[in-house]
């Protein structure tokens, strides 16, 4: 029940903190400070694709899915990290067109300063605290919430600190900024494309995964003479196994076939 709350009350804080952050993004019009809201909206945008595709493939259906939903994931993942990344090299364009530019202007006003600040050091101390909070579990996806929480304290910093030196010594610092953070985005999302990639082309599954399927198979029955084909590849978030063993040639068909169905079964 905890480890459900922490979660909750991490989507909830995203959730709360983007809507703030679009707020100082529209006061300051700061491109550092919008190019981090960018970032809480990958937040958002991958918890819910995680959400609908886990929730899809709860519901199978086997006459227009026969081998099942297991792609969806992945494929749901690409398709959102490609137009994030796309987002990002717009926020980069936008960039590198402001600081070609002669007329390079930022200026906050006094109130326009209190509120992005106020703002942005709000949104970055829930996230530290939220950051301490989830790494007191054990649970693997609360320790993701924990990570992603963390990245978010490292980007408001950036964007706050990018837009405050605009402010106050250099405008070239903002769009700098944004340029950092938009190229942190691409990379990161760049490695996720890479490994959800791999997960719908069937790449072989590690050595040491092969081989527990191989000490499965071995010590499943005292009748299996020898283990011909172990085979394991990525099917979406989830593998295909294949194996073939050899059982004695005088042994009747239908055992045969029971054992091997057993085999399946623990496999």
């Amino acid at each position: 029940r905890s480890e459900t709350t922490a979660i909750r009350l991490s989507n909830i804080a995203n959730m709360i903190l983007f809507a703030a952050k679009v707020y100082a993004s529209i006061r300051s019009g700061s491109l550092a400070i919008i190019a981090s809201t960018l970032d809480s909206l990958l937040d958002l945008l991958s918890g819910f694709i995680l959400w609908f595709t886990a929730f899809s493939m709860q519901t199978p259906n086997p006459y227009q899915y026969p081998i099942g939903k297991k792609r969806m994931q992945p494929l749901g993942i690409l398709v959102f990290a490609s137009v994030m990344a796309t987002l990002g090299l717009q926020i980069i364009l936008e960039s590198v067109r402001t600081l070609a530019s002669d007329d390079i202007e930022f200026n906050l006003t006094k109130e326009q300063e209190k509120w992005v600040v106020g703002i942005m050091l709000s949104v970055t101390l829930v996230k530290l605290l939220l950051v301490v909070y989830c790494r007191s579990f054990t649970n693997d996806i609360v320790k993701a919430y924990a990570q992603d929480h963390f990245f978010d304290v490292i980007t408001n910093s950036i964007g706050l600190i990018a837009a405050l030196l605009a402010n106050y010594f250099s405008d070239w610092m903002d769009p700098v900024g944004a340029i950092i953070l938009a190229l942190y985005t691409i990379r990161t999302w760049s490695l996720t494309v890479l490994e959800n990639v791999n997960s719908l082309v069937g790449r072989s599954a590690a050595p040491e995964y092969l081989q527990k399927l191989t000490y499965l198979c071995w010590n499943h029955h005292k009748a299996v003479r020898h283990i011909d084909t172990v085979r394991a590849y990525t099917f979406g978030s989830h593998y295909f196994v294949e194996v073939d063993i050899v059982l004695p040639a005088s042994m009747p068909l239908q055992q045969a076939h029971d054992l091997g169905e057993n085999l399946q079964e623990k496999l």
